[in-house]
């Protein structure tokens, strides 16, 4: 085996770690300068400068909290659950192409873990397991709220799955592949694919929300009803975990979102400048980010401005209104398919 190939894919894998991390951990201190904003306060102002320290500072906080697992607890499912939410959340981000490729010493070092063909189907595989970690998480506290934020969890996930998964299909239909990889390198020089499935799109948009457990659908964590929802009786670093998985899934969401739907590293008219290659792969990336970064912000800006719903109308939009409306979009990409695609 080559061992550049695996420095390559290890340093890789080393800073997208790093950059999920960061970003998730500087979202808490963004969501509360947004909301600060929109309430007319000012919001964290004392760690640093502009407070721009106070993430460092609640993640030695919680790292050196006391760590307490209830009498009646599962112990080793009590660690387990969230363990397996930040697992699930980085697990992502291996199949998404970050870039084109860079020039390195005569080498192509493509800017993806891993280009593998059936990458729509690995995201869906590895999200669908993060629901475990706080089924697992909610039942083994042996708390009544906490099993109850853990049954909405999975209710909700399951449900919102379905019209995701739909909305998807018709997506497979117009690009002809499974690969991330392939369908952003069709959005290179040509539409969009929000431009062909804008139906598609805002499905996904609103399933996203109720997948990373976002207001309007934050009820699993519905604090006026159930205290924490599933993580009540965390504490310390694994209460971290929760929320980093939490922040984490919303980067991943904005960045499946960009790449599907964005055209991902794509930016119009670039190649026609010529520049070097490795300048291009740059500009693409940052343009991938600030996509991504624009989603997170919408996804703080929803958060702000909506009050969440009621569970049994959550339950009805995804079911009665998600779910008809993707099947309608199937068929309307199918007859499209037909009649323009010949």
């Amino acid at each position: 085996m080559d061992f550049t190939f695996l420095i390559d894919k290890t340093i890789l894998v080393a800073i997208i770690f790093a950059i999920s991390l960061g970003i998730a951990a500087y979202s808490t201190y963004f969501e509360r300068k947004f909301a600060g904003f929109f309430q007319d306060r000012i919001g964290p102002d004392r760690a640093g400068p502009f407070g721009i320290l106070q993430p460092i500072a609640d993640g030695v906080k919680l790292v050196m909290k006391e760590e307490i697992i209830p009498a009646g607890a599962n112990p080793f499912l009590f660690i387990a659950g969230p363990s397996l939410s930040m697992l699930t959340a980085c697990m992502t981000t291996a199949v998404l192409p970050w870039g084109s490729y860079l020039e390195i010493g005569g080498r192509k070092i493509p800017l993806q873990v891993a280009d593998v063909n059936i990458g729509i189907l690995y995201v869906f595989g590895v999200v669908s397991l993060g629901v475990y970690g706080l089924m697992i998480g909610g039942w083994a506290s042996n708390n009544k709220f906490s099993l109850l934020g853990a049954i909405r969890a999975a209710s909700q996930n399951i449900s919102y799955e379905i019209a995701m998964g739909l909305s998807i299909i018709a997506l497979v239909m117009m690009s002809g592949t499974l690969s991330i990889g392939t369908i952003v390198e069709q959005q290179q020089n040509s539409y969009w694919y929000v431009v062909l499935q804008p139906l598609g799109f805002l499905i996904f948009l609103i399933c996203s929300f109720a997948e990373t457990n976002r207001t309007p659908f934050d009820l699993p964590e519905c604090e006026a009803e159930l205290v924490g929802g599933y993580h009540t009786e965390y504490s310390s670093m694994k209460l971290g975990f929760y929320l980093f998985a939490e922040y984490t899934n919303m980067f991943v969401s904005s960045a499946v979102m960009s790449a599907l739907y964005f055209g991902g590293y794509s930016v119009p008219f670039i190649s026609a400048l010529h520049l070097d290659q490795n300048l291009v792969a740059i500009i693409g990336t940052l343009a991938f980010f600030g996509k991504i970064l624009f989603f997170i912000f919408f996804f703080m800006w929803v958060r702000w401005t909506i009050p969440r719903f009621r569970y049994d109308q959550l339950m009805k939009l995804g079911w009665q209104i998600l779910i008809p409306l993707s099947i309608i979009n199937i068929v309307l990409t199918g007859i499209f398919i037909l009649v323009f695609d010949k």
